[in-house]
């Protein structure tokens, strides 16, 4: 597997981290005043680190799995919804759509339903990586390491089942087009983890 970003494609990477950790930032400290109030580089480093590296693997996976399928594949940021998400974050709430991995050539249904489903798994596994930052933040008394696994556990399960949604462009409709199965199985998975860790644990926002 041939696995290469262009100049383009790492500067689109890198911006598009930026701007949702930025806009996850400002979304997490309840606007601009409580953002700047709070010192900015604690809030940044913290969304930067779970809302910021959840947004940039679940695209590097679509990527990795299009490239496994002989997929010229590469991930183009959306500047202008980058734009519109820091500034709704900056008036109370958010909206990020930053971008999206593009690739052509011949697919299959069912690989074209993998590299849908690639990125929401991502977010999963992420969760999971979480749970033990989580467990050691608390034991260790770390602040830091502690809402770095809370957020990033609560996010990435967000994440995974949002993307799961059977709608417009969101992966689930690929999903189901490929498998019923399963999406019905990851979407009621990780949509019930989700729930339950932010509505019910109250973890992570």
């Amino acid at each position: 597997m041939n696995l290469s970003f262009s100049a383009r494609e790492m500067g689109d990477l890198v911006v598009a981290w930026l701007a949702l950790g930025l806009a996850f930032a400002i979304f997490f400290e309840r606007g601009a005043t409580g953002f700047l109030q709070s010192g900015v580089v604690y809030p940044l480093v913290v969304s930067l680190l779970t809302a910021g590296v959840g947004f940039l693997l679940h695209e590097l996976a679509h990527k990795v799995v299009a490239v496994r399928f002989d997929q010229v594949a590469e991930f183009r940021a959306d500047y202008s919804m980058l734009f519109v998400a820091v500034m709704s974050a900056v008036v109370g709430f958010l909206f990020a759509a930053p971008g999206a991995v593009h690739h052509r050539g011949y697919l299959t249904e069912r690989e074209h339903g993998l590299i849908a489903f690639a990125g929401p798994v991502m977010n999963l596994l992420l969760a999971g990586v979480s749970v033990p930052l989580l467990v050691f933040g608390v034991s260790a008394g770390s602040d830091l390491i502690t809402e770095i696994g809370a957020k990033g556990l609560a996010i990435n399960l967000f994440l995974a089942a949002f993307n799961l949604i059977p709608f417009g462009g969101l992966d689930g409709k690929t999903v189901v087009g490929w498998s019923k199965v399963v999406w019905f199985v990851s979407f009621v998975v990780s949509a019930a983890l989700a729930f339950f860790v932010v509505f019910v644990r109250q973890i992570g926002f």
